[in-house]
């Protein structure tokens, strides 16, 4: 048995590094008293499936030691899993009490849970509910567009738990374990949740003005929920943006807000940068952050934001602009990577990051040179941002794939 605790918050989700807990087995088991029957039939017009829930004489027993090839974490042909768990590290061993892992198939754009399990002890606690929202949270800040994952017709608790988790059944493999899967009671069901909803909100809905002051704090949550563990664990964008306002580099003139209805959705700051070259400097600008409230992305209000800024800074003058952003996302706005410009950071790099836009033919290309960042965004106190943001509605920091801080 395991100990009792009776805080929630001591049954903390950490990840599980690979090198710690590679080939960890996860004891499977359960015992059910229904299961789910599949009638596949094929006449002249097609085939009709007919899935039936039934319930059974005798309970249908699964334990761990039936398998001849155990559940385990970061097996080899998921070779970019990533594991979250609860750990008790009361003891000589840490001892893996509940477990998720997850691994993307890139060429669908989805995000498999290959692992899900939970101690018999620490069952119906939120637990499972709490380990899926992580997944959740995994393929939100990839841009998935379903997370999917594979259970057995007889185990109906799973099922049961994952329709309230919100996923629908996809499809079946009638002959997944063995070629008697049907008969067995025991077809293997395909499940999927999906995040991208994508709504198609009209250009008259989405009002993009100037912020105005007693809208700081609540411009401040957005970007908080925004860039929330994309990064790194916590984020420090909130915080940049506070000080941000304050710094002579800053143009609240060219900075912009989106709002919908009276909901603040999207904002895009814009301040001085230079170039600079062996025959002098040049002023253009920079943006950042520019970002969107996680439940109104992919809906356009980014794009909308970009698009009516960067005609005002054409019209102010600007001959163009550079950012550190993200590469699959900027080139269809009309951005490219710093190289076509002949211009490199102030080490002398490129990267794919690395982009800019001229809002005049010539307006980077004709200078090139060095980008020479303002000094503030290196100045950053973390120890300031830590004691600022708790202020602010925060969900848990967790690690993620892909984090600027991932080893």
């Amino acid at each position: 048995m395991t100990e009792e605790r009776t805080d929630k918050s001591e049954y903390n989700i950490v990840h599980l590094p690979k090198e710690q807990w590679e080939g960890e087995i996860l004891p499977m088991g359960y015992t059910t008293q229904s299961y789910f029957d599949v009638d596949l039939s094929e006449n002249d017009c097609g085939y009709h499936i007919k899935i039936s829930k039934r319930t059974v004489d005798k309970s249908i027993t699964h334990t761990p030691e039936e398998y001849d090839f155990p559940d385990r974490l970061y097996q080899p042909h998921w070779e970019k899993a990533f594991a979250w768990g609860i750990v008790d590290d009361v003891g000589e061993k840490p001892r893996l009490l509940a477990a998720i892992e997850t691994c993307p198939e890139e060429w669908s754009n989805r995000l498999v849970v290959t692992e899900l399990w939970v101690h018999e002890d620490l069952r119906r606690r939120g637990i499972g509910h709490r380990l899926m929202a992580v997944a959740k949270e995994q393929a939100r800040l990839e841009h998935r567009r379903a997370v999917i994952l594979e259970t057995q017709s007889c185990n109906t608790a799973a099922i049961a738990f994952y329709q309230s988790e919100g996923f629908k059944l996809i499809g079946l493999d009638t002959c997944c374990y063995s070629n008697q899967d049907v008969e067995r009671r025991e077809v293997r069901f395909n499940m999927g949740y999906f995040l991208r909803k994508d709504r198609k909100v009209a250009e008259k809905d989405i009002v993009i003005r100037p912020e105005r002051p007693k809208e700081y704090k609540r411009v401040e949550q957005m970007v908080l929920d925004a860039f929330w563990n994309k990064y790194r664990q916590g984020c420090n964008e909130h915080f940049l943006v506070h000080q941000l306002r304050k710094q002579d580099i800053y143009l609240p003139d060219l900075s912009r807000i989106a709002v919908i209805g009276d909901e603040i959705v999207g904002a895009i700051f814009y301040s001085k940068s230079l170039l600079e070259n062996d025959h002098g400097r040049k002023e253009i600008l920079t943006f950042g952050p520019l970002c969107v409230a996680p439940e109104w992305q992919g809906c356009g209000v980014g794009e909308r934001l970009l698009k009516e800024t960067l005609e005002l800074v054409g019209k102010a003058g600007y001959e163009g602009v550079v950012i550190m952003g993200e590469p699959d996302y900027y080139p269809r706005l009309g951005f490219k990577t710093c190289d076509h410009f002949g211009i490199t950071t102030a080490e002398g790099k490129n990267f794919d990051a690395f982009m800019g836009i001229e809002l005049v033919p010539g307006g980077l290309s004709a200078f090139g040179g060095r980008y020479i960042e303002a000094e503030f965004f290196e100045s950053l106190s973390e120890e300031e941002n830590q004691v600022f943001t708790k202020g602010f509605e925060t969900p848990g920091m967790q690690k993620f794939p892909g984090q600027w801080n991932d080893k």
